[in-house]
């Protein structure tokens, strides 16, 4: 039974919501408020943290930027502003989805499964594989290391997921539908631009100028290819 963590300091939401995703076959845990909330997210490692943007003590964005610093638990933040630079500051900051209020809970449960499948990306075929290399690239699957011309780099979750499929694929495009199924999970429902968000993100790690990238390259209306023999 999965865990969910809702941290939002408005009891009129987490009070109803709470007996929804229970009904729903979920484990609920409780914080109002953001210094609560991470608290809670390290100590009781939730599957899913569902995180409202304005609290009080810490705000969604510190909470978010703080416990992705420290944990790949999956982020779905939640605010009543539409806005798209808010989006993009929640991909910024490590957030794996993101749902503007008033949503149904239908909308969420379905968000959450797909989150969920983050779980089960180790059980692909990549699995089966210690390493990958390709151009200055080298991956270390075991343990989650990845090397840049032996320089050692810091990847997030997602990212290393990403880029172990890029490299396992090293002169083939692949599709951008192939990276949400094979990273994202197939029933993805979150902002397609969460993708190229990432792909930036790798490309500010690895390329020598991440404007002018050599490796992981755009394939226009296609999807991507990263070029490991240069």
């Amino acid at each position: 039974m999965a865990t969910i963590l809702l941290v939002d300091d408005d009891k009129m939401i987490t009070g109803p919501l709470g007996d929804r995703l229970r009904e729903a076959g979920y484990t609920v845990l409780v914080a109002h408020d953001g210094r609560s909330g991470l608290d809670m997210a390290l100590s009781q490692q939730p599957d899913v943290v569902v995180l409202d943007v304005m609290m009080p003590e810490m705000d969604g964005w510190e909470v978010c930027k703080t416990l992705r610093a420290q944990s790949a638990v999956p982020i779905l933040m939640l605010t009543a502003r539409g806005d798209e630079v808010d989006r993009i500051i929640g991909l910024e900051l490590g957030a794996d989805d993101y749902l503007t209020k008033p949503f149904s809970t239908r909308e969420l449960v379905a968000r959450l499964r797909a989150l969920r499948r983050r779980v089960q990306l180790d059980q692909t075929p990549l699995a089966a594989v210690t390493d990958l290399s390709a151009g200055p690239v080298k991956l270390l699957l075991n343990t989650r290391q990845a090397f840049v011309n032996g320089r050692e780099v810091t990847l997030r979750f997602k990212e290393f997921e990403l880029l172990s499929l890029l490299v396992s694929r090293a002169g083939e495009v692949v599709s951008r539908a192939d990276l949400f199924d094979l990273v994202w999970g197939t029933n993805w429902l979150g902002d397609t631009r969460t993708l190229d968000v990432h792909i930036r993100w790798l490309r500010e790690k690895i390329e020598e100028e991440s404007s002018h990238p050599r490796y992981i390259q755009t394939v226009r209306s296609v999807g991507y290819l990263f070029q490991g023999n240069l």
